[in-house]
This record gives C-alpha cells, structure tokens and sequence, in this order.
C-alpha cells in the first residue's frame, strides 16, 4: 500500500516541480495559437481550457495504462516504482515538448516535426511507420472495447461483430466531423465517467490494502508463478520487456500522434503545462491504481495469473466494486479504448493529408483520406480475430511500435530543442530519456523472438542486444546534436 502511495506522491510533486523546470525551458508566452491564426471551423477551433484537458486525457489514456499494467506488474513491485520515475521524467516531458513543438509548428502533425528536425530521408520512412502503427492502434482500440462489451454486458448474446460496428460508425463520424461537434460535446460526459470509475477502484483498493496490509506484496504464489512460468529461462527480462509492456503507463508514444489535436484547439501557451504534462501524470496515477488492483487480485486468485489481462479486469472490477458498480467501471475502461481510437483515427487523417498537401476544410476531402483507412483496419479487424494468437500478434506490434514513435519524438525534440538556442542542459530533459527508449526498442527488436511468446525479431543473446542498443542510441546521439547546431547555424540571422 506505502508503494501505492508514495508513487501517486511523488507524481503529483513532479507536476509542480520538474514539470515548472521543463516549462520554463519552453517559455510558453502570448503569442497567437494555431486555434487563434489558422481557424478553420475544423480542426483548428478553440475549446475551453477544461475541455482541452479532458480531450487530451482521454486520447491519451488508451488501454495501455489499465490493460498493459495488469500485464506488466507480472514483474514484480518494481513496476510500482517504475512507473512514476518514468512517467515524471521521460513520459510527461515526452508529451509536453511534442505538444509545445506541434504549438510553435503552427498546430504540426509528428510527421512533419520529425521532417523538420530529424530530416527528409529519416522522415519519409518514419512517416508510413507511423501511419502503420496508427492503424494498429485503432484496431487494437476497436478489438478490445468490442470484446469487453460483449463479454461483460452481452455474454448470453454474443454480438461481437455487431458492437465492432457500432465503435465503427462512431470512430468514422468523429473523424469526419469538426472537432467541436463530436469530441468537444461528448468528451467531458465520458472524462466524468472515467474519474468516477479510477476514483471507486482506488478507494476500494485502499479500504481493503488497509484492512489486509498483505494485499499489495509479493505473494508466495505470485512469487512462483513469476519464477517458474513467467520469467522461466529468461523470457521476461525487466529490461527492455516492461518498458514496452507498460507502454502508456511510462511513455509512449502514440501520445505525440494525439498532441497535435489539442494544440489545434488552444487559446493559450500558457495552458500547455497543465495540458500536456499534466494529464500525462493523471494517466501515470491511473496506471498505478491499475497496476497495484491487478498485483491485488493476482494475490487472491493466483489462478488469473493464467488467463488474458481483459479478462483480469473483469475480475477486478467484480472483486473490489461488485457487479453494478464494477459494471460502471469496466465501461470506463471502454471509455478509454474508444475515446483514444477515435483520434487516432483523426490523426491518420490529418497526417496523411499533411503528407499529401491535402485540405481538409471540406468533407468530400475528408472522406476522401478516410475510407481507405476504413479498408485497412476492416481488413487488420479480421485477421486479428481469427485466434487469440493474431491478437498477440496485433498486440505486440503496436506495443514495440508505439515506443517507436516515442524515441522519434524525443529525438525530434532535441534538435528543436538545439535549434531555438535552449542549450545543452536543457536539451538533456527529451535526449536522456530518448536515448533510454531507443535502447530499449532496438534492444527489444533485437532480442525478441516467438520463443519467448514475443513478436517475431532477431533472437540474439539479450546482452548482445543491449549492448548494440546502447551504441545505437549514441550514435542517434551524436547525429541529433550534429544536426541541432547545424539547422541552428543556419537561422542564424548572423
């Protein structure tokens, strides 16, 4: 419980602390936002400061930081610990510096930051990567909401593909739609019932951590199970494993895809800090309530370290809530998932128009970029259900391929941090960090193996892997700052 605690402490404090530091390196001021200079009716309309807020929370908050968790504090209390270090000095500071550099970029989706920074020739193969994953991430957060509905509120009707229709339909018309009309009307109802259900686990979870103090430690079974299936001959190393798995509970960096949306719809720079940093450390607090209900539950019914997350957090809900209130808070879940696959799919609109030079300010031209889309995760849809091995598959691609995207960003980051003259001390906030993430996904790549029931990769020998993400990442290094001090000798006016 002190573990629960203190990590939710110590988030909150890293708000008002390091998130006032990477601030003032910023600078956020009183110049005209994209909402303001390029207003559109569209995309580009501003919403109230709440408003941005709670959009913002939602697209970020997918499943990652409630399904990935329960999945990731299989390793161990150390997750507990992980999470809010992570959170404070890699995934909020991630967050920010994207949304800021989407701000000054004149409301730019990631491909183009990534253009403008990292190059044309880095850019033109990250940006159909990121489209990919996008699109993984929209089947992932279609397939899984779909699932839970029809497994917790349809289970004598199974209605699976009937309810994929319906989440369908909803994600098609809030990409089509002006931001305001659908995300901005409908985004505060389902922000309220997102609090309502983090708030009722966490005050069950304490209630019942206080009267069984035992409840959030190892147990002798959990220590088992960890040893004996979980970690057995090396399959589930903490790093870089936990770093994918928990994805959205760290970093991650579907976020920087989802940034942009809000920086559209901004009135002021000054709201950056509270909107970007500070929602990511609202989903590091509702990724520590996940995690510490899963190690719970995992020590009263061993038996769930077996079955699938989606299914653990049915039994979550039911353990600690009961069936009506437990029922509220498995839809706040869905909430999650479907308020997060919207805009991704509203981001790969906007990013593949941006690609293209496409304008987005009538509807046929908006149709136009989405129905093909709609093709791609119809067909991704499919075949991710024709066995619970091609979900995992789905699964862990978009997972690997997420901290893709945050790596990228980071990187992008430093060189915009080096271009507008913030120094090195300051461009140290988004390089560590990325260098952490490169190392841990070339690392991944290089290690995993469907062996170890991972996506296919390379299957080296994991110290072998490590010690060639580390010479990648310095490598990346080396090349942000060569390019940093060069496009910031090139705008230099003398």
């Amino acid at each position: 419980m002190l573990a629960l605690i203190l990590g939710i402490v110590f988030l909150v404090a890293g708000y008002f602390t390091y998130g006032r530091i990477v601030e003032r390196i910023i600078g956020p001021d009183d110049r005209p936002t994209p909402a303001i200079a390029q207003a559109d009716g569209v995309d580009y309309v501003v919403l109230p400061k709440w408003k941005n807020l709670l959009i913002q929370l939602l697209n970020i908050a997918g499943i990652g930081p409630v399904i990935g968790v329960i999945a990731g504090i299989k390793f161990g209390k150390v997750a507990l610990v992980i999470i809010p270090i992570g959170c404070v000095f890699a995934g909020a500071v991630h967050d920010f510096l994207g949304g800021m550099a989407s701000i000054r970029s004149g409301g730019a989706n990631l491909p183009k930051i990534v253009r403008d920074n990292l190059g044309r020739g880095y850019s033109a193969v990250f940006s159909w990567l990121m489209v990919l994953i996008l699109l993984l991430v929209v089947a992932v957060f279609i397939n899984v909401p779909a699932n839970l509905i029809d497994k917790h509120f349809l289970p004598d009707t199974p209605f699976f593909w009937g309810v994929v229709g319906v989440i369908f339909l909803y994600y098609i018309a809030a990409t089509l739609f002006p931001v305001d009309k659908i995300i901005g009307r409908f985004y505060p109802v389902f922000g309220a019932l997102l609090l309502v259900g983090s708030i009722a686990i966490f005050c069950a979870l304490l209630l019942a951590g206080f009267k069984d103090p035992s409840l959030l430690q190892e147990s002798e079974a959990f220590r088992t199970y960890h040893d004996t299936v979980f970690n057995a001959g090396g399959r589930s190393p903490i790093f870089p494993l936990l770093f994918v798995t928990i994805a959205c509970g760290i970093i991650s960096g579907f976020h920087a895809t989802q940034s942009p949306i809000v920086a559209r719809t901004m009135r002021s720079e000054r709201e950056a800090r509270a909107t970007f940093y500070g929602m990511m450390i609202a989903e590091g607090v509702i990724a520590m309530i996940w995690a510490a209900a899963a190690l719970a539950i995992y020590n009263l019914q061993p038996e769930d370290l077996n079955i699938v997350p989606a299914d653990v957090l049915g039994h979550i809900t039911t353990h600690f809530l009961g069936t009506w209130m437990g029922g509220i808070t498995v839809l706040a879940v869905i909430v999650l998932a479907i308020t997060s696959g919207d805009t991704a799919l509203r981001s790969t609109r906007l990013s593949l128009a941006e690609m293209f030079r496409l304008p987005q300010a009538k509807f046929i031209s908006r149709l136009t970029v989405c129905v093909p889309l709609i093709a791609v995760v119809a067909g991704l849809l499919w075949w991710s259900n024709q066995s619970a091995k091609t979900f995992g598959y789905l699964w862990n691609y978009f997972a690997w391929g997420n901290q893709l995207l945050s790596t990228t960003t980071l990187m992008a980051c430093s060189v915009w941090l080096l271009r507008n003259g913030k120094g090195v001390p300051a461009t140290l906030t988004a390089l560590i960090p990325g260098m952490f993430m490169t190392t841990v996904i070339v690392s991944f790549i290089l290690w995993t193996t469907s062996a170890y029931g991972q996506p296919y990769g390379f299957g080296l020998p994991l110290k072998l892997s490590i010690a060639i993400g580390v010479a990648t990442a310095v490598v990346f290094a080396i090349y942000v700052f060569v390019r940093g001090r060069r496009t910031q000798s090139s705008n230099d006016p003398k």
